[in-house]
């Protein structure tokens, strides 16, 4: 396992223990950059006006298009880490 897996899987556990429950935005990103990082690019059609979460999540994700799995993986471990030294929110 490279270093980037497994302080991706170290950032995944990590994000559970948070003292504090991140704002929704952060939330958001941190779904993003998860989804990008283990199933690339957005797939699937987009949620109607009905579903607003699941139309914010998805417009989330694909914000990140064409942003390789790797650069992701290490854009989460990094947020994780602000948030867990108190920098995010």
């Amino acid at each position: 396992m490279s270093d980037v897996n497994a302080q991706f899987a170290q950032a995944q556990q990590d994000v559970q223990q948070l003292p504090e429950r991140p704002g929704n935005l952060t939330l958001l990103r941190l779904y993003a950059l998860f989804k990008q990082a283990t199933e690339g690019d957005v797939h699937g059609d987009k949620p109607g006006f009905t579903d607003i979460v699941g139309k914010y999540k998805y417009e989330a994700w694909a914000a990140l298009q064409g942003t390789a799995q790797e650069t992701a993986k290490q854009q989460y471990v990094a947020l994780v880490e602000s948030l867990k030294n108190g920098a995010a929110t």
